[in-house]
């Protein structure tokens, strides 16, 4: 049951806590008080760390935290072309926290020219000798948040070729970073799962949407931007109902979009969101095919209290009551800081959870 390729018996969604001296050089370079070398100096001797602790861990997929960016999806969607910051009336609403103001606006034909995560990417490969990862967001998440997206109107009237659009940016995009050495890219999909949500459903009904078809356009979107990829390279995606400072924006089974997740959709693997019963049961996962796999999301990333292994082992035979366990793997539920703001655990809880995600996975799957 050794696997030798991505997505592995442990791994682990992307985002990393961000250490103290890269908050700090952040925010001396927000005032002007430093300039954008002296930040990527900080940037990169960080990273170069913080890979060396994932391999410490006994990672095989290497990630540089997210550490350039300061939210999940923002920063690649900017870098698109007719793609622009938005700053918004007010933040969105999660369970217990308001995120800051900060979106996205279309003010122009959507594509893709190049962008900066491609160096970014090229830095973690260039630093690690295990399989550097990469983590994007899924294309859903130029469209899916509850706060509706400004749309040039002149440019797009419709928005049916906006997603065409769309999917032709994230193809390029996609192949960029393969043309860069890429083989092991996540999709990061929350809005997919946010459709499991009853509540959103109808946010997005109040604002114009039919959330019946908007599973079905998005993974269409998802199919479109992996195309063109390499015949040896792994695309995962990961299902999240929202992590900003350790609360979440929705909550729901995966049922409610179990057909559009395993029957339409053609990546290789899912991240799936399962720490708490905000996910539902494990019986979606008797759809789940058999050149797939799923990564369980049983470890929360949102305290720092460490699970017991005897549980997570349980919890792992339950899933494997829906489908085989050698299509099975562990990692946390999300991301340890899906922005920079960071969830609320130190980072020696971070790293506890992240060996002992390593040491449940050679125990059941013996490596």
């Amino acid at each position: 049951m050794h696997r030798t390729k991505p997505p592995f018996r442990a791994d682990h969604v992307g985002s990393l806590l961000r250490p103290a001296a890269l908050k700090a050089a952040r925010e001396r370079h927000a005032k002007g008080e430093i300039g954008v070398d002296e930040l990527k100096a900080v940037e990169d001797r960080e990273i170069k760390d913080v890979i060396k602790k994932q391999e410490a861990a006994g990672l095989q997929s290497i990630t540089d935290g997210e550490f350039r960016r300061s939210w999940w999806h923002l920063d690649f969607l900017w870098g698109l072309d007719g793609v622009e910051k938005h700053v918004m009336d007010t933040g969105i609403a999660f369970a217990a926290v308001t995120t800051r103001n900060e979106g996205v606006k279309v003010t122009g034909k959507i594509g893709f020219s190049s962008h900066p995560m491609i160096e970014h990417f090229k830095f973690v490969k260039a630093n690690t000798t295990r399989a550097p990862k990469l983590t994007i967001p899924a294309p859903s998440a130029l469209y899916g948040r509850p706060v509706g997206t400004p749309i040039d109107k002149s440019v797009y009237p419709k928005l049916d070729k906006l997603f065409d659009d769309l999917g032709q940016a994230y193809r390029k995009a996609v192949r960029a970073f393969a043309d860069a050495g890429c083989r092991y890219l996540q999709l990061d999909e929350v809005f997919i799962a946010m459709l499991c949500d009853p509540k959103y459903r109808q946010q997005m009904k109040d604002r114009g949407d039919d959330p019946e078809a908007l599973g079905p356009i998005y993974g269409d979107l998802i199919n479109m931007a992996i195309s063109d990829i390499p015949s040896d390279m792994t695309v995962t995606m990961h299902l999240c109902r929202g992590n900003y400072k350790s609360t979440f924006m929705g909550a729901g089974g995966y049922e409610a979009v179990q057909e559009v997740l395993f029957d339409r959709i053609k990546v290789h693997g899912y991240f799936m969101e399962y720490d708490t019963e905000r996910a539902g049961g494990f019986a979606p996962l008797r759809h789940l095919h058999k050149d797939r796999l799923a990564v369980l999301g049983l470890v929360t990333t949102k305290s720092g209290t460490l699970e017991s292994k005897d549980t997570i082992k349980r919890r792992i035979e339950e899933a494997a009551r829906f489908t085989d366990l050698d299509r099975l793997c562990l990692s946390p539920q999300c991301g340890f800081a899906s922005t920079e703001e960071g969830n609320t655990l130190a980072e020696n809880d971070e790293w506890a959870k992240l060996t002992m995600i390593g040491e449940v996975a050679r125990e059941v799957w013996g490596n």
